[in-house]
């Protein structure tokens, strides 16, 4: 049937079908838009537009409804929960528990001060130790997180950015006592220090050596870990501060195309290291927003590297992303609720193709998970993969009317950004000039005018509210781990030898002060047991710190 036919029944259905049940009873007072503003139509129809083309099929360019030919029927997405609290014995045991479970990925959360370069006996490390992650003060306490555990045999993330060498080579370091081979070492350091000035705010240097430090771990890793994912592109973080789904995507592809950029200006070939980038995204409330996406997110990256960067290696047109459940969205107000919100937005990310998938807890918008919460968000994971029937076949939403307009839609949004982005000279420059933050921070205005106003229902928030018991069985962390860790880290200092350390730091401020590679010189200095701090101060004292 072709589009003005169906046109001509639409109209006789809104005239003979539609109007007289309006008359009787007019539809739902509220604003029919998602959360990026999209208008939502009362039934939506085909467009004229070639399928094959726009969407091609799994695996093939542009990737709209998959990077794998197989997806899901080849093996389900890694099921990666993220931990750490307290020191490194406790997250080694919650690792170890999330092992037993069925997990299978880590995934490392660092405690402030490791974020930020501090070790934990600096009086700004005062109350922030072993709280909203692991405390990790040198490769001693590595080498205590994955005791027991073979590097070879689990993938790891790591959310860190401004220390993402620091702890890339103590990994790397764990690796080689373990005897791995490297080139089987897999996983993932976040390694985006761009949206770090943009939402986050643990940075160190300013952007130029920041950027620096970015395409040394790009061109370290491609020769000598060739698994390892070198950067995690974040929108993740980015949604978290306020944006809407279509500035997460325009300001992740421009954070992107900021990273590339760097690296081919380094010398380094796209078609190399682009098989190494990997990105974050949140999963939020609105179904089938979230849903295209993600689609229309892989679909532009497709073309931008195509087409911008001219890159021959389908490979490195697909973008990979793991996503997690919406950390903002969960409510301290009746927090069962939010068992049910992060099923939506995890049936929302696999629905949407991603590669691997991290639930949050029903209490995290309390305090750092329980053991039965983290249970319970994994337990999500697997009756979405083995009862729902959703990973049986390829990209099932695909096709469908609505979903296709809103990736068109989303896809055609965060372009104009990423025009308005290039305006001003790349992401850098829209940075410095706010344009980023001046426009989540409008975002997330008014989304929580639209709440106050009750246009927008959180349940149990603004509506549906209980009177609450409030004795909720929270996981609290011992105000003793700073000693602890304190004692750790004396002990450890006492014990290395301080010419080798002395000699590793000074090697590696010349080197920072010179334009060379400095991989190797912080995996000297960390083999050599030198401290996230230590190693931090030395650059520090070359780059100097930004201020914002």
């Amino acid at each position: 049937m072709k589009n003005k036919d169906l046109h001509v029944h639409q109209e006789r259905w809104g005239k003979e079908r539609l109007e007289p049940v309006l008359a009787k009873a007019p539809e739902r007072k509220v604003r029919f838009k998602t959360d990026s503003e999209i208008e939502i139509e009362r039934v939506c129809l085909p467009v004229d537009r070639n399928y094959v083309t726009a969407l091609g099929f799994p695996g093939d360019f542009p990737f709209t409804r998959g990077v794998y030919p197989t997806m899901y029927r080849n093996r389900f997405w890694t099921m990666r929960q993220y931990a750490g609290f307290g020191t490194a014995e406790e997250s080694n045991e919650r690792y170890r528990y999330l092992i037993d479970h069925g997990t299978t990925g880590l995934s490392v959360a660092f405690d402030l001060p490791t974020q930020v370069g501090y070790d934990s006996d600096h009086p700004m490390a005062e109350g922030e130790v072993g709280k909203v992650g692991v405390a990790i003060d040198s490769l001693a306490d590595m080498e205590t997180l994955f005791r027991g555990i073979q590097l070879e045999k689990v993938s790891t993330s790591m959310t860190i950015n401004a220390t993402a060498a620091m702890l890339l080579c103590m990994y790397v370091a764990l690796a080689k006592k373990q005897r791995a081979n490297l080139s089987r070492i897999s996983g993932t350091i976040q390694n985006d220090i761009l949206k770090e000035y943009i939402a986050r705010g643990t940075h160190i240097y300013p952007p130029t050596p920041s950027m620096r430090i970015v395409t040394d771990i790009f061109e370290w890793c491609a020769s000598q870990l060739p698994r390892w994912n070198t950067i995690s592109i974040s929108g993740y973080h980015i949604r978290e501060a306020g944006a809407t789904a279509v500035q997460e995507v325009a300001f992740t592809l421009a954070n992107a195309i900021a990273y590339v950029n760097a690296a081919i200006e380094r010398g380094l070939d796209v078609n190399s290291f682009g098989r190494q980038l990997s990105f974050f995204f949140n999963s939020h409330n609105n179904f089938f927003e979230e849903i295209a996406k993600f689609r229309a997110a892989r679909r532009l990256y497709a073309r931008i590297m195509k087409d911008r960067f001219h890159v021959a290696d389908p490979e490195t047109m697909k973008l990979r992303f793991h996503a997690q459940t919406g950390g903002a969205t969960l409510t301290a107000q009746q927090v069962d609720n939010n068992v049910t919100r992060v099923t939506i937005q995890a049936l929302a990310a696999v629905l949407g193709g991603c590669q691997s998938l991290h639930t949050n807890s029903r209490d995290e918008a309390l305090a750092l998970p329980t053991e039965e919460s983290v249970r319970i968000a994994l337990r999500t994971q697997q009756i979405i993969a083995n009862e729902s029937g959703v990973a049986d076949t390829i990209d099932p939403v695909g096709g469908s009317y609505f979903v296709e307009q809103l990736t068109d839609e989303i896809e055609a949004r965060a372009l104009d950004y990423i025009r308005q982005i290039d305006e001003m000279g790349g992401a850098v420059p829209a940075i410095e000039r706010g344009f980023y933050q001046s426009h989540i921070a409008a975002s997330a205005y008014e989304y929580q005018k639209a709440i106050e106003a009750k246009e927008k229902i959180i349940v149990g928030v603004n509506e549906y509210q209980v009177v609450e018991d409030s004795s909720v069985d929270i996981l609290r962390i011992d105000e003793s781990v700073r000693e602890k860790q304190i004692d750790r880290l004396r002990t450890m200092k006492r014990e290395r030898n301080p010419e080798s350390v002395a000699a590793s730091l000074n090697s590696l401020r010349r080197v920072a002060e010179s334009t060379g590679n400095l991989i190797p010189a912080i995996l000297a200095a960390v083999e050599a047991y030198a401290t996230v701090g230590e190693i931090s101060d030395t650059l520090r004292s070359v780059f100097g710190e930004h201020e914002q």
